[in-house]
Parts: C-alpha cells; sequence; structure tokens
C-alpha cells in the first residue's frame, strides 16, 4: 500500500520491536503516544534531525506516526529523499487507538488520542 509514492502500513503490521516516529505537535504527544516512540513534531523536524540519526537503529526502519497519516506520510517522504528507510503508518495515532494498542499520557498513565 503507497500514499502517493510514500510506502505505507497499517497499525497491524507494526511489532513491539519497531522503531516508531512521532511527529504530532507537543500537546498531542502529552495527551497519548505509543510507549517507546521518539517524538519530534513535524514543526521542529529539519531542525532536530539529529535527534533521529542518533535514536533510530543504524539500517532499521523508521515507522512514522502522526494522527491519521498526513504529516507522517510527509515527514517519511522527507526521510526517504534522505536515504532512510522509512514507512507511513496509515491511520496514525486514531488507528493505533482503535486497534486497542496501548496509549501513554505524559505523566505515566493511560492516554487517549486528541
Amino acid at each position: 500500500m503507497h500514499f502517493g509514492s510514500v510506502p505505507t502500513v497499517g497499525v497491524d503490521a507494526l511489532t513491539p520491536e519497531d522503531f516508531l516516529l512521532d511527529v504530532r505537535e507537543d500537546d498531542e504527544w502529552e495527551a497519548g503516544h505509543a510507549q517507546g516512540a521518539l517524538h519530534i513534531p513535524m514543526s521542529e523536524f529539519v531542525a532536530r534531525y539529529g535527534e533521529l540519526t542518533e535514536a533510530a537503529p543504524e539500517d532499521g526502519k523508521i515507522y512514522v506516526l502522526c494522527r491519521v497519516g498526513g504529516r507522517s506520510a510527509q515527514v517519511a517522504q522527507y526521510l526517504i529523499q534522505q536515504g532512510v528507510d522509512a514507512v507511513n503508518v496509515a491511520g496514525g495515532m486514531q488507528a493505533w487507538e482503535a486497534a486497542g494498542r496501548p496509549v501513554a499520557d505524559g505523566k505515566g498513565g493511560v492516554g487517549t488520542v486528541i
């Protein structure tokens, strides 16, 4: 499945070992996010790109999440242009939550997707 020319997967294809990058804004992240995901808001992404290269597994896939999949598709496309193996997650955090995957808030409790 492709979103434009960006490789795309559904939430059901993700495993706990996959490296997740959440590109939503801070308020969205604080309300609820996937445990263990790296958070770099799309609005700050290019400036903070080094954080991703430090945290991401070498030669591993990066699964990019936003709320529904639009912002993450843009970031995934940017990463692919940089030579990174990036994949957009269709449906984003809304699909993650709908699939019953755990959502954490910024305080260690149960989060919600906004």
